[in-house]
């Protein structure tokens, strides 16, 4: 079996053959061949390269602007509103929603980036990380909010319960503007 190889000498291509016995036939790339022993040599990762993404949940106001601008449904955000302010964001703008789930399907990711461009926390990014081997389809799939089912029970419980008193002190104000009438 051989392998041939391409040198490029002042822009002409010279074919060199290789035997597979040969001792320089698993040289570095700068010895002019096209293999690398991966996973221990791995090619550099260029800084505005797109790989997966990673959401910072302390500094999502869940806007729900990242999944409506994904071409393929991937981000999939579920939110409750918060009977009162729960705090700020490291850029400081006021949290009002709990992410109850906050789920990035990376299957399914066209690693287009528009996520990240319009997240106004700023908090999708894209990582340098663009191995993550997995053996089950379902484990691509990452999960951001830290809301566990109960407390996602408790915080949508008291959301109701603040709107059921506000219901029922406008209609007894009601009730009182018309019977003052």
């Amino acid at each position: 079996m051989l392998l041939t190889l391409r040198h490029f000498f002042g822009g002409k291509s010279k074919r060199e053959i290789v035997p597979v016995k040969a001792e320089n036939y698993f040289e570095s790339i700068e010895k002019g061949t096209n293999t690398i022993q991966y996973p221990k040599q791995k090619l550099p990762v260029p800084e505005v390269g797109r790989y997966q993404l990673e959401v910072e949940i302390d500094d999502c106001i869940v806007c729900d602007l990242c999944a409506k601008i994904c071409p393929v449904d991937c981000i999939d955000i579920e939110s409750i509103k918060a009977t009162q302010a729960i705090g700020q964001t490291s850029d400081g703008s006021t949290k009002r929603l709990y992410a109850a789930k906050f789920d990035i399907d990376m299957a399914k990711c066209l690693y287009c980036g528009l996520c990240t461009v319009v997240c106004p926390t700023e908090c999708i990014t894209m990582t340098n990380q663009y191995d993550r081997t997995v053996y089950k389809l379902g484990d691509l799939t990452y999960s951001f909010s830290d809301m566990s089912p109960e407390l996602v029970a408790e915080k949508k419980e008291e959301f109701e319960k603040q709107q059921a008193e506000r219901l029922a002190a406008k209609q007894a104000a009601l009730k009182s503007k018309e019977g003052g009438a």
